[in-house]
């Protein structure tokens, strides 16, 4: 409470027990904040949501910064810190003004040059950002509160880019933070968001806090998804990460936490069994399980040795192992994700069907000489932690060598953007997981993203799926992109950068006293009440 006051951000009891002080009354008045208690799905180490993809820095992102523009719950795209858009009559010159009432936590206000220096910082990284930034000849602000997109073909990417609701999220940062490189962490958290980072009560992996931005103006439509007014009902949040998680079940039964983020599935029957906690679903489109390769380094550098593991890899060996309950999960052939608008089986017959005698045969092709794999296994993420051990076993099964790393899912992330041959500390694949709303589409999913140097770690360097991503990214019409995704799911086949291992969903547990929490698609606390 002390640090809060100092930064002058009192709340009303507060105010007035200072008041009674001063008029020297002896009554004592009971302070009290309303704190959320969070299990978030992993620790916290790396803060900056532009380097780095990890879902739980992108959480921390969206509890301190702000965006343009957001989806609602139906998926359309709203404005959030922008008021109005025009265009010109050309499409060429795209206008936008902020509005009214922004300011970062250090009290400066938000001004157009802060907008220009976060979006060309986030560009420089995400997938999505890079190819919207291609239609882009020059982005300037011309007054505080205006900034100015001057394209080289007309493109409806802008608003739909800057509206990406998951990693990377565009997220809004004072020009001085945003002037860092991409390729480096900032060094310095300040938003525009509803919360305030607690730095000084941060313990790395162990527990984060947020305090309440008294100074935030939240939109005045009513809350809806990302987009909507970001009300902070709750003076504090901490996170404290419970690595046993059936600790974190007897903890959310016995009230101690409010919420847990992911309940793994073997544990759901405790849960639904307690008449003091439901679940809920924030992310109902789900998850995809996904297969990274390294292709800078033998043995992935070589399109057939990946194409084997197409063949070897089969969905329900890695749904099985880590979700277990077919009630939460789906085998999906689909590299863009049953259930989306650019679902399609094409060109994936006989693909992940755990085809070992077509596996062995293209790694002979591709000259794999028992060179070791480095596979990385993260252990600390319920969901995650099962997937490398399946894929060693498949792998082996097809004769390569697998040298399995464990390491805690932080140490992963930061691992994984070395580019060190794998026997001086890099690595050739691990496993991850991706939400759909970052998979729908070419353009938004991030592993697909070819363009070598500027690609996401693994850096995959293929012209011809570049130019495929640019051709949908060019198309005004649903048929004319279906056709493209039919090509671009084609050339994957081809040149493969990932293995997709199937659909998933997670619920979180709540305390029946939580309300508001939304189904966003990303685990945010605005608008949640704690009665």
């Amino acid at each position: 409470m002390f640090d809060r006051l100092r930064r002058g951000t009192m709340t009303a009891a507060a105010v007035a027990v200072t008041a009674c002080a001063g008029l020297g009354l002896s009554a004592t008045i009971a302070l009290s904040e309303t704190v959320l208690k969070v299990v978030p799905h992993s620790g916290l180490k790396i803060l900056d949501p532009i380097w780095t993809t990890a879902y739980i820095t992108r959480n921390h992102g969206y509890m301190i910064y702000d965006t343009l523009f957001g989806l609602d719950m139906a998926g359309n795209i709203q404005p959030q810190m922008v008021d109005t858009v025009s265009r010109s009559a050309d499409g060429l010159t795209v206008t936008m003004t902020l509005r009214d009432g922004l300011s970062f936590h250090d009290g400066a206000a938000v001004t157009a040059t802060d907008v220009v220096a976060s979006i060309n910082r986030w560009g420089s990284k995400d997938a999505m950002g890079q190819k919207m930034l291609g239609f882009v000849d020059d982005l300037s602000a011309t007054d505080d509160k205006t900034f100015v997109f001057k394209l080289n073909s007309p493109t409806g990417l802008v608003e739909l880019a800057l509206a990406k609701p998951s990693s990377n999220v565009p997220f809004i940062m004072p020009a001085r933070i945003a002037a860092t490189p991409g390729s480096e962490q900032i060094s310095e958290y300040v938003g525009s968001g509803p919360f305030m980072f607690n730095e000084a009560e941060w313990e790395p992996g162990t527990k984060v806090v947020y305090d309440k931005f008294d100074a935030y103006v939240p939109r005045s439509e009513a809350t809806d998804g990302f987009a909507g007014g970001k009300m902070a009902k709750v003076d504090r949040v901490v996170w404290t990460p419970i690595r046993d998680k059936q600790q974190a079940v007897n903890a959310l039964i016995a009230g101690e936490i409010d919420i847990i983020e992911s309940v793994p599935a073997d544990l759901l029957p405790l849960v639904n069994g307690s008449d003091q906690v439901y679940v809920k679903d924030a992310n109902p489109a789900g998850f995809q399980y996904t297969f990274r390769f390294n292709v800078l380094h033998p043995p992935f550098d070589n399109p057939k040795v990946r194409q084997a593991l197409l063949y070897a890899f089969n969905q329900e060996d890695f749904l099985d192992a880590t979700i277990g309950n077919p009630d939460l999960y789906q085998t999906c052939k689909a590299l863009f994700v049953c259930g989306l608008p650019f679902e399609t089986d094409a060109h994936m017959d006989g693909l992940l069907e755990s085809n070992f005698a077509k596996a062995r045969e293209l790694l002979k092709e591709g000259g794999y000489d028992g060179t070791p794999v480095v596979l990385m296994h993260s252990t600390n993420v319920a969901s995650l932690a099962n997937l490398a051990p399946v894929a060693k076993e498949l792998m082996e099964a097809i004769g390569m060598n697998v040298d399995m790393q464990s390491m805690d899912w932080s140490t992963l992330v930061a691992r994984r953007s070395k580019k060190d041959l794998p026997s001086e500390g890099g690595w050739n694949a691990f496993a991850t997981a991706w939400a759909a709303g970052d998979l729908f589409n070419p353009v938004a999913m991030a592993f697909l993203n070819s363009g070598c140097d500027k690609a996401l770690f693994g850096w995959p360097c293929d012209e011809e799926i570049e130019n495929l991503r640019d051709q949908f990214a060019r198309a005004t019409s649903v048929d004319e992109q279906k056709s493209v995704v039919e090509a671009i799911q084609k050339r994957w086949t081809e040149y493969p950068t990932h293995i997709h291992l199937g659909q998933w969903n997670q619920v979180s547990g709540l305390r029946n006293n939580i309300d508001g929490y939304l189904q966003a698609g990303v685990a945010v606390f605005w608008n949640i009440s704690k009665n």
